[in-house]
């Protein structure tokens, strides 16, 4: 089992940057992110980025160029750098943490998973 805990969230305007942290027990062979857009009924889990062991990372294509995802592996933290945001980024942020042979934006969304840290952005 793998213990997570994100900060970093919080509100801004459209345009504005926001930095995400997550403290690991451990790192997993595939570290990431997924969003929960708001909604009710609740919207599907959207995964955001990921980064695998060796540092290649993925993004989901409305996020590219914009975020950028790294890991201390000293430290066991992983970031995600969210610049030029935008109202539809909007959601509960989840730091995720699978094993296996892959690695992929789509697949952090099934894994381990903290509670979470809102970020809001407004036009």
């Amino acid at each position: 089992q793998v213990q997570l805990l994100e900060s970093g969230g919080g509100s801004v305007q459209a345009g504005g940057s926001l930095r995400l942290s997550c403290v690991a027990s451990r790192f997993t062979s595939c570290m990431g992110w997924f969003r929960q857009p708001p909604g009710n009924p609740p919207k599907e889990r959207e995964g955001v980025a990921s980064i695998a062991t060796d540092g290649t990372t993925n993004y989901r294509d409305s996020v590219k160029g914009r975020f950028t995802i790294s890991k201390d592996n000293a430290r066991n933290i992983l970031y995600l750098q969210m610049n030029s945001l935008k109202p539809e980024d909007t959601g509960m942020y989840y730091c995720a943490a699978r094993g296996g042979d892959y690695c992929n934006a789509a697949l952090v969304v099934s894994a381990y998973m903290g509670r979470g840290t809102q970020v809001t952005v407004s036009s």
